[in-house]
């Protein structure tokens, strides 16, 4: 018997009838959600081990494509924070954007409610260089920068979800002080370790889910012991976009313990391969742009057979989401594109070149709203949302759907 599914697109759900041979891949669910008290308790906990100097604190928050319950779970913070001696003037959040573009005002306060008109944000700049300290460079070669109002806090919180990264491992945790707060020129040297330069191909290292062995992950790791949070509070969140838990803490091994409670929700250890699969990324903020979209259609492509078909549910309400992208499909070939990055890593060259590297092995298609001609110059094909319907029900060899790619991954080791 068919078997029907609802599969998310932007902020709205589509039912598609499923043939009953598809198989349907899900993330497990935690099963229940946490709480502000909860969380304060966890809070009270680590400022009375740490007993912390509060007379600047420095709290690091993601941007609108990383959401963690923040107009829930920020007021608790600061709260929190104050009771244990901070003044409100001396409590200041950056917004680790990395090298994604600054939101609007709007966007900012539907992403952290009250407190952002009621403290003190800075919206990070990477190309601003006058910000930075350099404190030495990894052994990678990738130069160490740091803010210098962060070097010069009292008291680092970083605060944000833990998520898979399709090449740096996982997202969140130590990722929001660099590249979140980092310098471009950092960021670009160390996104190129994405580059096995001496194989002229995409690292086979750089893998969700997997931090050793890593290069990219490992020079992040290095990159954090210049000057690590005092206080990192990892998110654990659902496919709803709800927080499951809250995890404060500290150090190397609290970030891999975060990262395996994630994982033991998200990961899926299975070594078979479709014809079909069509995913959603799990609708609004991971579809909201190509560049977020890519990531659960890099995940969904793991599971579909060389020379198989991928249809992704990706509305990209803002489009591309980076101006960098795009230029990297006018190189006229993949070889082309790859010695220009390997010679000057910039922008989303290495999502360019995923995108690339995917398309010469699978089929993609894509219900989305970017334009027809940017569909057609990334190499996917443009279809319409009852035409993926009419695709599922018909195909008669085997197919999989996936409800949630944004966060779902194939479970792989090194």
């Amino acid at each position: 018997m068919a078997e029907k599914l609802l599969l998310k697109y932007g902020t709205k759900n589509y039912h598609f009838n499923l043939p009953d041979y598809a198989r349907i891949l899900r993330i497990e669910d935690p099963d229940a959600e946490t709480t502000t008290s909860r969380f304060k308790n966890r809070i009270q906990m680590e400022l009375n081990r740490l007993r912390p100097d509060l007379s600047d604190v420095a709290i690091v928050l993601a941007d609108k494509t990383r959401l963690c319950g923040y107009p829930i779970f920020l007021p608790v913070l600061v709260k929190t924070l104050r009771e244990f001696g901070a003044a409100k003037n001396n409590i200041t959040m950056y917004i680790a954007y990395g090298t994604h573009s600054r939101q609007t005002e709007i966007e900012s306060y539907e992403v952290y409610g009250e407190t952002y008109n009621n403290y003190r944000f800075v919206h990070h700049d990477c190309r601003e260089n006058n910000i930075f300290t350099k404190l030495g460079k990894t052994n990678r070669g990738t130069p160490v920068y740091m803010r210098k109002d962060i070097l010069n806090s009292s008291f680092i919180i970083t605060f944000g979800a833990i998520s898979h990264h399709y090449f740096a491992g996982y997202g969140g945790g130590r990722k929001l002080i660099f590249p979140g707060l980092g310098r471009l020129d950092a960021i670009y040297k160390n996104h190129g370790l994405f580059l096995d330069q001496q194989n002229r191909v995409l690292s086979t290292s750089c893998l969700p889910g997997v931090l050793k062995g890593n290069p990219l992950a490992e020079d992040l790791a290095e990159y954090e012991t210049f000057r690590p949070a005092d206080l990192s509070i990892h998110g654990i969140i659902d496919s709803r976009g709800n927080v499951c838990d809250l995890l404060p803490g500290y150090g190397k091994d609290h970030f891999l313990k975060a990262c395996r409670q994630h994982g033991e929700n998200c990961e899926i250890n299975s070594d078979k391969l479709y014809d079909l699969v069509i995913a959603s990324c799990g609708g609004y903020p991971k579809d909201i742009n190509f560049i977020q979209s890519h990531k659960a259609l890099h995940h969904a492509s793991m599971f579909v057979k060389d020379k198989g078909d991928l249809i992704i549910l990706a509305k990209c309400s803002d489009g591309i989401g980076s101006k960098t992208f795009l230029p990297w499909f006018e190189q006229g070939s993949w070889e082309k594109a790859f010695d220009c990055l390997a010679k000057n890593y910039q922008g989303n060259g290495g999502t360019a070149l995923s995108m690339m590297s995917k398309l010469r092995r699978i089929n993609i298609s894509l219900v989305t709203e970017l334009d027809d001609a940017i569909c057609k110059t990334i190499g996917a094909k443009k279809i319409s949302m009852d035409q993926a319907k009419e695709r599922v029900e018909r195909f008669s060899d085997s197919i999989a759907v996936i409800t949630h790619a944004g966060l779902l991954v194939k479970r792989v080791s090194l």
